[in-house]
Protein backbone atom coordinates (compact mmCIF):
# COMPACT_ATOMS: atom_id res chain seq x y z
CA UNK A 1 0.00 0.00 0.00
CA UNK A 2 1.26 3.54 -0.72
CA UNK A 3 2.50 5.64 2.17
CA UNK A 4 0.84 9.01 2.78
CA UNK A 5 1.15 11.79 5.38
CA UNK A 6 -1.76 12.42 7.73
CA UNK A 7 -2.33 14.17 11.05
CA UNK A 8 -4.88 13.27 13.72
CA UNK A 9 -4.73 16.41 15.89
CA UNK A 10 -3.99 20.08 15.38
CA UNK A 11 -0.65 21.51 16.38
CA UNK A 12 2.94 21.48 15.19
CA UNK A 13 4.70 19.27 12.64
CA UNK A 14 5.43 16.67 15.32
CA UNK A 15 1.84 15.48 14.83
CA UNK A 16 2.42 14.52 11.18
CA UNK A 17 2.43 10.75 10.62
CA UNK A 18 3.52 8.59 7.69
CA UNK A 19 0.86 5.91 7.31
CA UNK A 20 -0.07 3.26 4.78
CA UNK A 21 -3.31 3.78 2.90
CA UNK A 22 -5.04 1.66 0.26
CA UNK A 23 -4.41 2.77 -3.32
CA UNK A 24 -7.31 4.78 -4.72
CA UNK A 25 -8.86 5.06 -8.14
CA UNK A 26 -9.47 8.55 -9.55
CA UNK A 27 -13.08 9.64 -9.82
CA UNK A 28 -14.77 11.80 -12.40
CA UNK A 29 -12.49 14.65 -13.47
CA UNK A 30 -9.58 13.32 -11.40
CA UNK A 31 -6.17 11.73 -11.97
CA UNK A 32 -3.85 9.63 -9.82
CA UNK A 33 -0.21 10.65 -9.56
CA UNK A 34 2.86 8.64 -8.63
CA UNK A 35 4.55 11.34 -6.57
CA UNK A 36 8.27 11.98 -6.96
CA UNK A 37 8.80 15.19 -4.98
CA UNK A 38 6.78 17.53 -2.77
CA UNK A 39 7.33 21.25 -2.28
CA UNK A 40 6.53 22.60 1.20
CA UNK A 41 4.50 25.77 1.73
CA UNK A 42 3.50 27.95 4.66
CA UNK A 43 -0.11 27.21 3.74
CA UNK A 44 0.35 23.63 4.98
CA UNK A 45 1.90 24.76 8.25
CA UNK A 46 -0.96 27.16 8.88
CA UNK A 47 -3.38 24.37 7.92
CA UNK A 48 -2.14 21.75 10.40
CA UNK A 49 -2.00 24.40 13.12
CA UNK A 50 -5.71 25.03 12.43
CA UNK A 51 -5.33 28.65 11.30
CA UNK A 52 -5.97 28.31 7.55
CA UNK A 53 -8.98 29.33 5.44
CA UNK A 54 -10.04 25.68 5.51
CA UNK A 55 -10.60 23.83 8.79
CA UNK A 56 -9.06 20.33 8.84
CA UNK A 57 -11.49 17.44 9.17
CA UNK A 58 -9.46 15.05 11.33
CA UNK A 59 -7.74 12.85 10.46
CA UNK A 60 -6.60 14.92 7.52
CA UNK A 61 -4.10 14.53 4.74
CA UNK A 62 -1.83 17.42 3.86
CA UNK A 63 0.01 18.82 0.87
CA UNK A 64 -0.55 21.22 -1.99
CA UNK A 65 2.40 21.01 -4.33
CA UNK A 66 3.90 17.84 -5.78
CA UNK A 67 5.64 16.72 -8.95
CA UNK A 68 5.00 13.26 -10.32
CA UNK A 69 3.74 11.13 -13.19
CA UNK A 70 0.09 10.54 -14.09
CA UNK A 71 -0.69 6.85 -13.51
CA UNK A 72 -4.45 6.72 -14.05
CA UNK A 73 -7.33 8.97 -15.07
CA UNK A 74 -10.97 9.05 -14.08
CA UNK A 75 -14.15 9.46 -16.06
CA UNK A 76 -14.11 12.37 -18.48
CA UNK A 77 -10.33 12.87 -18.38
CA UNK A 78 -8.24 12.60 -21.54
CA UNK A 79 -6.19 9.35 -21.29
CA UNK A 80 -3.40 11.22 -23.06
CA UNK A 81 -2.41 12.49 -19.59
CA UNK A 82 -1.21 9.00 -18.59
CA UNK A 83 2.57 8.85 -18.36
CA UNK A 84 3.05 12.63 -18.43
CA UNK A 85 5.29 14.32 -15.84
CA UNK A 86 3.32 17.09 -14.14
CA UNK A 87 3.28 19.31 -11.07
CA UNK A 88 0.22 20.42 -9.14
CA UNK A 89 -1.02 23.99 -8.90
CA UNK A 90 -2.21 24.72 -5.32
CA UNK A 91 -5.61 26.09 -4.41
CA UNK A 92 -7.66 22.91 -3.92
CA UNK A 93 -8.94 21.42 -0.66
CA UNK A 94 -6.29 19.67 1.42
CA UNK A 95 -9.10 17.90 3.29
CA UNK A 96 -10.13 16.22 0.07
CA UNK A 97 -6.96 16.20 -2.01
CA UNK A 98 -3.93 16.29 0.27
CA UNK A 99 -0.99 15.35 -1.95
CA UNK A 100 1.97 14.56 0.34
CA UNK A 101 2.67 10.86 -0.06
CA UNK A 102 3.67 8.27 -2.61
CA UNK A 103 0.31 8.57 -4.34
CA UNK A 104 -2.07 11.50 -4.82
CA UNK A 105 -5.53 11.98 -6.32
CA UNK A 106 -6.11 15.48 -7.70
CA UNK A 107 -8.52 17.25 -10.08
CA UNK A 108 -7.18 17.29 -13.63
CA UNK A 109 -7.51 21.08 -13.81
CA UNK A 110 -4.73 21.57 -11.22
CA UNK A 111 -2.13 19.82 -13.37
CA UNK A 112 0.63 21.80 -15.00
CA UNK A 113 3.20 20.28 -17.33
CA UNK A 114 6.68 21.60 -16.67
CA UNK A 115 9.68 22.24 -18.94
CA UNK A 116 11.93 19.26 -19.68
CA UNK A 117 14.99 21.07 -18.33
CA UNK A 118 13.60 20.84 -14.78
CA UNK A 119 14.04 17.92 -12.40
CA UNK A 120 11.06 16.67 -10.34
CA UNK A 121 12.56 18.41 -7.28
CA UNK A 122 12.64 21.71 -9.16
CA UNK A 123 9.18 21.10 -10.63
CA UNK A 124 7.76 20.77 -7.10
CA UNK A 125 8.98 24.32 -6.49
CA UNK A 126 7.44 26.33 -9.32
CA UNK A 127 3.69 26.80 -9.50
CA UNK A 128 2.86 28.10 -6.02
CA UNK A 129 5.67 30.62 -5.95
CA UNK A 130 5.68 31.91 -9.52
CA UNK A 131 1.92 32.04 -10.06
CA UNK A 132 1.37 33.72 -6.69
CA UNK A 133 3.96 36.38 -7.47
CA UNK A 134 2.80 36.78 -11.08
CA UNK A 135 -0.82 37.36 -10.13
CA UNK A 136 0.02 39.93 -7.50
CA UNK A 137 2.74 41.84 -9.31
CA UNK A 138 1.63 41.65 -12.94
CA UNK A 139 -2.15 41.31 -12.78
CA UNK A 140 -2.90 43.32 -9.64
CA UNK A 141 0.10 45.65 -9.41
CA UNK A 142 0.79 46.12 -13.12
CA UNK A 143 4.53 46.18 -12.40
CA UNK A 144 6.54 48.01 -15.04
CA UNK A 145 9.88 49.61 -15.70
CA UNK A 146 10.72 52.39 -13.25
CA UNK A 147 8.68 50.94 -10.40
CA UNK A 148 10.19 50.34 -6.97
CA UNK A 149 8.81 47.13 -5.48
CA UNK A 150 9.15 46.22 -1.79
CA UNK A 151 9.22 42.47 -1.02
CA UNK A 152 8.99 41.61 2.71
CA UNK A 153 9.95 38.02 3.67
CA UNK A 154 12.03 38.04 0.51
CA UNK A 155 13.90 34.82 1.31
CA UNK A 156 10.73 32.74 0.96
CA UNK A 157 10.15 30.88 -2.30
CA UNK A 158 7.41 33.37 -3.27
CA UNK A 159 9.70 36.26 -2.34
CA UNK A 160 12.47 34.95 -4.57
CA UNK A 161 10.01 34.41 -7.43
CA UNK A 162 8.87 38.00 -6.94
CA UNK A 163 12.45 39.24 -7.25
CA UNK A 164 12.83 37.42 -10.57
CA UNK A 165 9.52 38.75 -11.92
CA UNK A 166 10.28 42.32 -10.83
CA UNK A 167 13.62 42.16 -12.65
CA UNK A 168 12.00 40.58 -15.70
CA UNK A 169 9.51 43.47 -15.87
CA UNK A 170 12.28 46.08 -15.65
CA UNK A 171 11.48 47.31 -12.13
CA UNK A 172 13.65 47.60 -9.00
CA UNK A 173 13.41 44.80 -6.42
CA UNK A 174 13.82 45.84 -2.77
CA UNK A 175 14.16 42.69 -0.67
CA UNK A 176 13.22 43.00 3.00
CA UNK A 177 14.55 40.50 5.54
CA UNK A 178 14.62 40.43 9.32
CA UNK A 179 18.34 39.80 9.92
CA UNK A 180 21.56 40.43 8.04
CA UNK A 181 22.29 36.69 7.68
CA UNK A 182 20.47 36.51 4.34
CA UNK A 183 21.58 39.84 2.84
CA UNK A 184 24.43 38.53 0.65
CA UNK A 185 22.41 35.62 -0.70
CA UNK A 186 19.42 37.81 -1.56
CA UNK A 187 21.70 40.14 -3.51
CA UNK A 188 23.26 37.16 -5.28
CA UNK A 189 19.77 35.92 -6.19
CA UNK A 190 18.84 39.16 -7.90
CA UNK A 191 17.62 41.72 -5.38
CA UNK A 192 18.74 45.23 -6.33
CA UNK A 193 18.65 46.33 -2.68
CA UNK A 194 18.22 44.60 0.69
CA UNK A 195 16.72 46.20 3.80
CA UNK A 196 17.47 44.46 7.10
CA UNK A 197 14.48 45.12 9.33
CA UNK A 198 16.27 44.55 12.65
CA UNK A 199 19.04 47.01 11.81
CA UNK A 200 17.64 49.67 9.47
CA UNK A 201 14.72 52.06 9.43
CA UNK A 202 12.46 50.66 6.75
CA UNK A 203 10.69 53.88 5.78
CA UNK A 204 13.81 56.01 5.44
CA UNK A 205 15.66 53.27 3.50
CA UNK A 206 12.82 52.85 0.99
CA UNK A 207 12.71 56.62 0.50
CA UNK A 208 16.48 56.72 0.04
CA UNK A 209 16.54 53.85 -2.47
CA UNK A 210 13.63 55.26 -4.49
CA UNK A 211 14.88 58.84 -4.58
CA UNK A 212 11.98 59.93 -2.37
CA UNK A 213 9.25 58.27 -4.43
CA UNK A 214 8.46 55.35 -2.15
CA UNK A 215 7.49 51.84 -3.18
CA UNK A 216 4.77 51.79 -5.83
CA UNK A 217 4.08 48.11 -5.06
CA UNK A 218 4.52 46.39 -1.72
CA UNK A 219 4.07 42.59 -1.83
CA UNK A 220 3.62 41.48 1.78
CA UNK A 221 2.86 38.06 3.35
CA UNK A 222 3.34 39.16 6.96
CA UNK A 223 0.59 41.69 7.74
CA UNK A 224 0.03 42.56 11.41
CA UNK A 225 1.09 45.92 12.91
CA UNK A 226 3.95 46.23 10.42
CA UNK A 227 1.58 47.28 7.65
CA UNK A 228 1.65 50.82 9.01
CA UNK A 229 5.37 51.09 8.22
CA UNK A 230 4.82 49.54 4.81
CA UNK A 231 2.07 52.06 4.10
CA UNK A 232 4.24 54.98 5.29
CA UNK A 233 6.93 53.99 2.76
CA UNK A 234 4.54 53.57 -0.16
CA UNK A 235 4.53 55.86 -3.18
CA UNK A 236 1.61 58.20 -3.80
CA UNK A 237 -1.02 56.13 -5.57
CA UNK A 238 0.80 52.92 -4.66
CA UNK A 239 -0.66 49.53 -3.86
CA UNK A 240 -0.07 47.39 -0.77
CA UNK A 241 -0.79 43.74 -1.65
CA UNK A 242 -1.41 41.51 1.37
CA UNK A 243 -1.18 37.79 0.59
CA UNK A 244 -0.57 36.26 4.02
CA UNK A 245 -0.86 36.71 7.77
CA UNK A 246 2.43 35.36 9.09
CA UNK A 247 2.49 37.92 11.90
CA UNK A 248 -0.36 36.06 13.58
CA UNK A 249 -1.65 39.37 14.96
CA UNK A 250 -4.48 41.77 14.10
CA UNK A 251 -3.76 43.95 11.08
CA UNK A 252 -4.74 47.63 11.38
CA UNK A 253 -5.98 49.45 8.31
CA UNK A 254 -3.49 52.28 7.58
CA UNK A 255 -6.26 54.85 7.15
CA UNK A 256 -4.26 58.08 7.21
CA UNK A 257 -1.56 56.80 4.84
CA UNK A 258 -4.27 55.46 2.54
CA UNK A 259 -6.14 58.78 2.52
CA UNK A 260 -3.14 61.11 2.20
CA UNK A 261 -1.21 58.89 -0.23
CA UNK A 262 -4.13 57.55 -2.28
CA UNK A 263 -2.91 54.10 -1.26
CA UNK A 264 -4.79 50.95 -2.28
CA UNK A 265 -4.71 47.95 0.06
CA UNK A 266 -5.46 44.75 -1.84
CA UNK A 267 -6.15 41.34 -0.26
CA UNK A 268 -4.85 38.62 -2.51
CA UNK A 269 -4.54 34.83 -2.86
CA UNK A 270 -3.40 32.56 -5.68
CA UNK A 271 -7.05 31.66 -6.29
CA UNK A 272 -7.47 35.06 -7.97
CA UNK A 273 -5.32 33.60 -10.76
CA UNK A 274 -6.53 30.00 -10.80
CA UNK A 275 -10.30 30.54 -10.59
CA UNK A 276 -10.47 31.90 -14.17
CA UNK A 277 -9.25 29.41 -16.82
CA UNK A 278 -8.14 32.09 -19.29
CA UNK A 279 -6.20 34.02 -16.65
CA UNK A 280 -4.62 30.81 -15.37
CA UNK A 281 -3.56 29.79 -18.89
CA UNK A 282 -1.89 33.16 -19.50
CA UNK A 283 -0.09 33.02 -16.17
CA UNK A 284 1.09 29.43 -16.70
CA UNK A 285 2.49 30.28 -20.14
CA UNK A 286 4.33 33.32 -18.76
CA UNK A 287 6.00 31.17 -16.10
CA UNK A 288 6.57 28.09 -18.29
CA UNK A 289 8.33 30.05 -21.03
CA UNK A 290 10.71 31.73 -18.59
CA UNK A 291 11.50 28.48 -16.81
CA UNK A 292 12.17 26.79 -20.14
CA UNK A 293 14.75 29.37 -21.25
CA UNK A 294 16.10 29.73 -17.70
CA UNK A 295 15.24 33.37 -17.23
CA UNK A 296 13.55 31.98 -14.10
CA UNK A 297 15.34 29.39 -11.96
CA UNK A 298 13.70 28.00 -8.78
CA UNK A 299 15.94 28.12 -5.71
CA UNK A 300 15.90 24.94 -3.62
CA UNK A 301 16.92 25.67 -0.03
CA UNK A 302 17.15 22.05 1.11
CA UNK A 303 15.80 18.61 0.32
CA UNK A 304 14.71 15.92 2.78
CA UNK A 305 13.90 12.23 2.30
CA UNK A 306 10.26 11.25 2.73
CA UNK A 307 11.02 9.53 6.05
CA UNK A 308 12.10 12.92 7.45
CA UNK A 309 8.83 14.73 6.72
CA UNK A 310 8.53 16.02 10.29
CA UNK A 311 12.08 17.41 10.18
CA UNK A 312 11.35 19.05 6.83
CA UNK A 313 8.38 20.97 8.22
CA UNK A 314 10.33 21.86 11.37
CA UNK A 315 13.01 23.34 9.11
CA UNK A 316 10.34 25.25 7.18
CA UNK A 317 9.03 26.73 10.43
CA UNK A 318 12.54 27.68 11.60
CA UNK A 319 12.73 30.46 8.97
CA UNK A 320 16.35 29.53 8.20
CA UNK A 321 15.74 28.72 4.55
CA UNK A 322 16.34 30.82 1.47
CA UNK A 323 14.08 29.33 -1.19
CA UNK A 324 11.96 26.18 -1.30
CA UNK A 325 12.08 23.19 1.04
CA UNK A 326 11.42 19.97 -0.91
CA UNK A 327 10.79 16.36 0.13
CA UNK A 328 12.11 13.62 -2.18
CA UNK A 329 9.33 11.04 -2.17
CA UNK A 330 10.71 8.55 -4.72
Amino acid sequence: MPRIVRFHQLGGPEHLRIEEDPSQQPGKGEVRLRVEAAGLNRAESVYYHGRYFETPQLPSRIGYEVAGVVEAVGEGVDPGWIGKPVATIPGFSQNRYGTLGEEAIVPVEVLGEYPKNLTPVQAAAIWMQYLTAYGALVLVGGVKGGDFVSIPAASSSVGLAAIQIVREQGATAIAVTRTAAKRAELLALGAHHVIVGDEEDYVSRVREISGGQGARITFDPVAGPGVEKLAAAAAHGGVLIEYGALAGAPTPFPLIAAMVGALSVHGYTLMQVTRDPATAATAKKYVFDRLADERFVPKIARTFPFAQTVAAYQFLESNQQVGKVVIRVS
